[in-house]
Order: structure tokens, then C-alpha cells, then sequence
């Protein structure tokens, strides 16, 4: 079993690695020698000191989430420390330029370690964390919209509705598609009716203990004591999020003029980049670099190197974090008295 999870987690990383490779092949195999000569030259002309407030900017968007984390664990009865919080984070997102979604599995497995929260439990945590940012993110999403409506519909038609109608109507154009997955539902119905005492069983055992914690960890968010911070950490995170791109305009002489609705239309579709590949690699960029040229009509040079500028500077500062929490974490945590397993009632 654990042979058949390992293959399956490097064939996926193969594939997502894969679609990041294509998207870079896609990005630069239409530059010329002459636009390759400015690119380099626009990297070393950039304006550095913006690139490292984009990064300062950055960690303090990875510390409000470490200390965020401790406001959905303590209605749970658990607390883990700040530092270690902030270096579970840091490595679950150096593990995400791995493989997407492994951070979330190494981050509760190093709180366990460490800090002596159910794995169960973090996890609850941790998915009650991503619901309210994808909440959020939608909230952004509608808010961009409404300022760019004509500016962004033929984006969103182009990477969001065009794709889901064309996936929709090729569904309902096939009858023998709409019989298999006829076929599927009701052999689902059928097979829960034939295996429900089974399932019934494994909720009382094992698996049953591991979906109680879970569900402890995503209804920490009713229980939890001072829901205002919680908000305000949420909101500032995003922030984080939007002033670390919109600094990066500053860098580059070609982008210098761009505001901060450009910004939020930016954030929003690089947010899709990421989702596509480990950490953004090579999705990230072409997608920014694309609506930089031809929505905002940012010269070719500026908008190939805006989004890698951004993206490179984000990619070392959590390979150089990551590494050094992969450090820190054993060392601080080997006397086990400075661990705080349980929060203070």
C-alpha cells in the first residue's frame, strides 16, 4: 500500500512538473535573440531594493498565517508555539513546490511531532483554514470584477466559463457519456446500500476516530474566542498577499505605472497559476506575463519579466526559510520542555 501511495505521488509530481516545464517552453519559445538581449538587461537593471520589500512583505504574510493557526487550535485544547508554528508553515510550503497540497500533510505531521496535536485535528484546522481563504479569494474575485468588469470578462471567459462550458456541452452532446456517468451514480447509490453496515463499522473504529478529530478541527472555527482577530489576521494575510506583487511594479521601469486594480486582477489569475502547477513554476508566469501584455498592454520585455522577477524572488525566499525552519525545528525543539502541547486554560 505504501509502495502504491509513493508511485502515485511521483507520478503526480511528474505530471505537474511537466505542465510547469510546458508552460515555460511556452513562455520563452517565442522570444527572439534581441528581446532575450533586453530581458537580461531588464533583470539587471531592476530595482532591487523593491524586490526586497516584496519579501519582507512576504514572510510577514507566512507569520500572520503561523500565528493565526494558534486561534483555530486552542478551542481544540492545543497550542503550539510561535516559532514552531512559523517553521511548520514555511516547510509545508517549501513542500508544496514539490508536490501542490503535500505542505498541508507535512505541516500537521510536524505539528504532531513537535507539538503534540492530533494529526486529525491539524488537519481540521488546516482545511477550515483553506475554506475561509477560498472564501476570501472569492470575495477578492467578485470585488476585482466589479471595478474591471470590461477589462476582465474576456479573461474569465477565456481561463474560467469557456473551458467549464465547452467541458458541459460536450457532455450533453454525448448520450453515451451522460449513460456512463448515469451508470456510475447508480452503481454508487447501489454500492453504499450493499456496504453500508461495513461503512457503519469503520466509523466506529479507526476511521471514525479520524474523521471526530478532523471534524473537531473544522468546527473550531464556531467555538473559537476572539473571532475579530481572526478575521483581521485573514484579511491582512491577502494584503500580504497584493503588496508583495504590487511593490514589484516599482522594480521594473515598464510596469512602474501600473496601479493597484492592475494588481488585483494579477493576484487573482496568478492565484489560478499556482493552483496548475507545483508553486506556480512556469503557469504562474505565463499566465501574469499574458495578461500584462495584452489586457494592460505592457511591452513584451516588461511583462516577461515582471512575473518571473516576482515569482523567483518568492521561490527563494521559501527554498532559503524552509530550509533554515528544517534547521531550527529539531534543534530548538530537542529539549522537550520548550514544547506547549496543550493551550493554557
Amino acid at each position: 500500500m505504501a509502495t502504491v501511495k509513493s508511485t502515485k505521488s511521483i507520478l503526480q509530481f511528474i505530471v505537474l512538473l511537466g505542465i510547469g516545464v510546458l508552460f515555460i517552453w511556452l513562455s520563452v519559445r517565442a522570444i527572439t535573440p534581441e528581446q532575450k538581449v533586453k530581458i537580461i538587461d531588464a533583470f539587471k537593471e531592476a530595482d532591487y531594493f523593491w524586490v526586497a520589500i516584496s519579501l519582507l512583505i512576504s514572510f510577514f504574510s507566512h507569520f500572520f498565517r503561523a500565528y493565526r493557526w494558534n486561534y483555530l487550535l486552542k478551542p481544540t485544547g492545543h497550542k503550539i508555539n510561535l516559532l514552531n508554528a512559523n517553521c511548520h508553515v514555511l516547510i509545508g510550503y517549501l513542500a508544496n513546490y514539490g508536490i501542490p497540497r503535500m505542505g498541508e500533510i507535512s505541516r500537521c505531521t510536524l505539528a504532531t511531532k513537535y507539538d503534540d496535536v492530533p494529526f486529525e485535528v491539524a488537519l481540521g484546522t488546516v482545511i477550515t483554514e483553506r475554506v475561509i481563504d477560498f472564501i476570501l479569494f472569492l470575495l477578492i474575485f467578485a470585488f476585482t470584477f466589479l471595478v474591471q468588469f470590461n477589462e476582465l470578462i474576456g479573461l474569465a471567459n477565456q481561463y474560467i466559463f469557456d473551458p467549464v462550458r465547452s467541458r458541459l456541452s460536450g457532455i450533453s452532446q454525448s448520450p453515451t457519456k451522460i449513460i456512463v456517468l448515469s451508470l456510475i451514480v447508480l452503481i454508487m447509490i447501489a454500492a453504499f446500500f450493499v456496504l453500508r453496515k461495513k461503512f457503519s463499522s469503520l466509523l466506529k473504529g479507526k476511521l471514525g476516530g479520524i474523521l471526530k478529530g478532523m471534524g473537531q478541527g473544522l468546527s473550531s472555527i464556531a467555538k473559537m474566542d476572539k473571532p475579530f482577530q481572526f478575521i483581521v489576521l485573514s484579511f491582512m494575510i491577502w494584503a500580504c498577499y497584493f503588496y508583495s506583487l504590487y511593490v514589484c511594479f516599482f522594480a521594473l521601469n515598464g510596469t512602474s505605472h501600473l496601479g493597484q486594480k492592475e494588481c488585483l486582477a494579477l493576484l487573482i489569475f496568478g492565484t489560478f497559476g499556482v493552483i496548475f502547477s507545483p508553486g506556480g513554476l512556469g503557469a504562474y508566469p505565463a499566465i501574469v506575463g499574458g495578461i500584462l501584455l495584452v489586457t494592460y498592454h505592457v511591452d513584451e520585455v516588461s511583462s516577461f519579466a515582471l512575473p518571473w522577477l516576482s515569482w523567483t524572488s518568492q521561490f527563494v525566499l521559501i527554498l532559503f526559510l524552509g530550509l533554515v525552519s528544517l534547521i531550527v525545528l529539531p534543534l530548538y525543539n530537542r529539549n522537550k520542555n520548550v514544547v506547549s502541547p496543550t493551550a493554557e486554560k
